[in-house]
C-alpha cells in the first residue's frame, strides 16, 4: 500500500521560500498522479497544484501561478512543491495526495476526492 510523507514545511517571512517534499514508500510512484492540497483553519481544503504520472501535465491554482512550481524526482520517488515569494495567505497544513488514473498525461488538481493515498500534512506558516 502506498504510504506518503510530507516534509519541509515550517516557519518563514513574507517573500521567502521553502520546498516541501512528497516522498513515497512500499510502491514505486511512477504510476501516480500526486496533488498537493492545502487546508487553512476555519476553511475547507482546496487544490494547489497536480502533477500527472508521466510528469507532462502540472496544474496550478490561480493563487499559486507564477509563484509555486511541481516537480517530480522519480528516481528519488519523490514529487516536490517549490514555494516562492510566500504570502501569509500561503499560510495551512499542505497535504500530497496521490492515485493512479489510465490517462498518464492527466491529474486531477482540485478534486480530493479523486485520490485515494494521502500523506499526514505538514504545517506552512507565512508571518514576519
Amino acid at each position: 500500500q502506498l504510504q506518503l510523507v510530507e516534509s519541509g514545511g515550517g516557519l518563514v517571512q513574507p517573500g521567502g521560500s521553502l520546498r516541501l517534499s512528497c516522498a513515497a514508500s512500499r510502491v514505486t510512484l511512477d504510476y501516480y498522479a500526486v496533488g498537493w492540497f492545502r487546508q487553512a483553519p476555519g476553511k475547507e481544503r482546496e487544490g494547489v497544484s497536480c502533477i500527472s504520472s508521466s510528469g507532462s501535465t502540472t496544474k496550478y491554482a490561480d493563487s499559486v501561478k507564477g509563484r509555486f512550481t511541481i516537480f517530480r524526482d522519480n528516481a528519488k520517488n519523490t514529487v516536490y512543491l517549490q514555494m516562492n515569494s510566500l504570502k501569509p495567505e500561503d499560510t495551512a497544513v499542505y497535504y500530497c495526495a496521490a492515485d493512479t488514473y489510465g490517462d498518464y498525461h492527466w491529474c486531477p488538481e482540485d478534486e480530493p476526492y479523486e485520490y485515494t493515498s494521502w500523506g499526514q500534512g505538514t504545517q506552512v506558516t507565512v508571518s514576519s
